[in-house]
């Protein structure tokens, strides 16, 4: 008996996904809650996990296609073969592309060629020139309308499923609206600049052939009828309209054999389509940007996805070769002072991806709709350090996490936060809105962009807790597994960007928030100490910490009383109490 894989709910906010990688194939073997797929939407790219074990009887949707919260995306069963409620001819396409060309003739009976044949008699209605509208999707659990920036398609115009055909701008994001279904744009509804609600019609999607579709609608079954001399046809007549029984829920009866057709398509079609004019084929913006930042030329690549996808373990091991040549050069070269390397983005144009359109926009509005300053503390932090270094070992034996600085700095910025609420605030039209949790934002630098998930209720946690959520946080941030919701209702911001080596710098606060604190790295200097009244040099620790705010409603001495209460915490070093073991 096989389980149904169906794509489960990825955040309040969030109602379909698009698959972008399958991490398994027809026939492999999974255990539960190992990788099955990567899904994209609109906020996140996540992975999703088997919830049994078992063996990949179909697979039901491609990569590249986009399905519903709730949607069906693979069948798994015990590896007996066909389950008992499919049809042995369905799985065999399913595994490869030119056997069941061949095989079908002698395994389908005369009855099972009939529904073969039925399948382009239900979808001639949209052949015939039935349009259907294209509607603008939920954008998030705020967002009530859109406007209409730019259409990418015009009417006259042949449109895949899945293809990008406008963009929309919203108060919070600008995104791609793709089409829900392949076909050619007959009309568009919403003209450019023109603002529209959730749920309204955009454009409306038909056949490209309105005129000729009756007459091939029943002309189709005869190839089919013909399959064992001409199995050609039978791959190719259903791949147009393919889209439109998914879209009306055909019935059961008739949808496995459009599912066979659809498997063999996606992979010759993805085979056949270069991502670009370097030949190499389709990667995800991703893959791409991961290639660009290793120095790996996708061209050298042979992919081990779909299709011969190139996917990220294919760069990342074609990294790790290059590594291992350029180890194995002669010693003489190694000991010779390393060249600058030189990027291969050098000379190029790319454009953006779309995380980082959304963050150059909202950088812009922020910097335009407040008014942004910064302020900055030296902090000694001898004692933390020492602190530190007394109980790391013993806390990451207790606690499963490495104790770093930023939860110290976490810990106090929330104790701060508590005293002088005005750091934590939010500005409503001509209201002031004082939260009753510090939920902490924290920037993450990921291959995709910066990302700053959200440390819920910092307030309420000890130093264990604050660098195990961390720690899990950046993690899953880096590996794309968060959920949308867990990026939004951060309250503050902590930047750590003493981790790339910087004194400090003047973060740019980001609305709806009012302040980002900015942490420098931790260096050694000569310092002056009182010890018995008398001054002294001795080596110390010390950190600098910038605080950026909204002058809008917090003042300078605001930030300076925020900063000084931080400053006397960490100097202080007294968190034996807060360590949580």
């Amino acid at each position: 008996m096989s389980t149904s894989v169906v794509l489960p709910a990825l955040g309040e906010s969030v109602t379909e996904g698009t698959v972008t990688r399958w991490l398994k194939k027809v026939g492999d073997t999974i255990e539960a809650d190992e990788g099955l797929l990567e899904i994209s939407t609109d906020k996140v790219d996540t992975e999703i996990p088997s919830p049994v074990g078992g063996v990949i009887e179909e697979i039901l949707v491609q990569e590249d296609e986009t399905v519903e919260v709730g949607a069906i995306l693979a069948k798994i069963g015990d590896g007996s073969g066909a389950p008992a409620d499919d049809a042995p001819a369905q799985e065999a396409p399913a595994e490869e592309s030119a056997a069941p060309a061949a095989e079908a003739p002698a395994a389908a009976a005369p009855a099972e060629q009939a529904p073969a044949a039925e399948a382009p008699q239900q979808s001639a209605p949209a052949a015939s020139g039935d349009a259907k509208d294209v509607v603008l999707p939920e954008l998030g659990e705020s967002v009530t309308e859109g406007t209409v920036t730019r259409w990418l398609k015009q009417v006259g115009d042949d449109v895949a499923v899945d293809e990008p055909l406008l963009e929309i701008s919203t108060d919070k994001v600008d995104t791609e609206i793709p089409a829900p279904f392949a076909g050619t744009l007959v009309e568009i509804l919403v003209q450019e600049d023109e603002t529209v609600e959730v749920g309204s019609a955009l454009a409306r999607i038909g056949s490209g052939a309105p005129a000729a579709a009756p007459a091939e609608a029943p002309a189709e079954p005869a190839p089919a009828a013909e399959a064992p001399e001409a199995p050609a046809p039978q791959e190719s007549a259903p791949a147009a309209p393919e889209s439109a029984p998914e879209q009306e829920a055909a019935p059961a009866a008739p949808a496995p054999q459009e599912s066979a057709p659809a498997a063999q398509a996606a992979p010759a079609a993805e085979e056949s389509a270069p991502a670009g004019n370097d030949g190499v084929t389709y990667v995800t913006p991703l893959v791409r940007r991961l290639a660009q930042q290793q120095g790996v030329d996708l061209s050298t690549i042979t992919g081990s996805g779909v299709g011969g996808r190139i996917r990220k373990e294919d760069v990342l091991k074609a990294a790790e070769a290059a590594s291992s040549s350029a180890a194995a050069a002669p010693a003489e070269k190694a000991a010779a002072p390393a060249p600058v390397e030189v990027s291969e983005l050098r000379g190029t144009r790319a454009p953006m991806s779309r995380l980082r359109k959304v963050l150059a926009k909202r950088a812009v509005e922020s910097m335009q709709q407040t008014a942004q300053l910064t302020t900055v503390v030296e902090v000694d932090v001898t004692k933390l350090s020492v602190l530190r270094d007394k109980t790391k070992v013993e806390f990451n034996e207790k606690t499963g996490a490495k104790l770093s600085f930023l939860p110290f700095f976490a810990l106090a910025a929330a104790e701060a936060l508590q005293a002088f609420p005005i750091v934590n605030s939010t500005v409503d039209g001509e209201e002031i809105v004082y939260p009753a949790t510090e939920n902490i934002s924290i920037a993450v630098d990921t291959e995709r962009g910066l990302l700053t998930p959200v440390l819920r209720d910092a307030g309420d946690k000890n130093l264990a807790q604050i660098a195990q959520d961390i720690a899990d946080l950046a993690a899953r941030t880096r590996d794309n597994k968060l959920k949308p919701d867990e990026l939004a209702g951060g309250t503050f911001t902590i930047t750590n960007t003493g981790s790339r080596g910087a004194l400090f710098d003047t973060p740019v606060v980001f609305l709806p928030q009012s302040a980002i604190l900015g942490t420098g790295i931790v260096y050694k200097r000569p310092g002056v100490v009182t010890v018995d009244g008398k001054d002294a040099i001795s080596v110390r620790s010390y950190v600098y910490l910038a605080l950026s705010y909204d002058h809008r409603t917090i003042d300078g001495a605001d930030a300076a009383r925020f900063l000084s209460a931080m400053k006397a915490r960490l100097e202080a070093a007294q968190f034996e109490g807060q360590l949580g073991y």
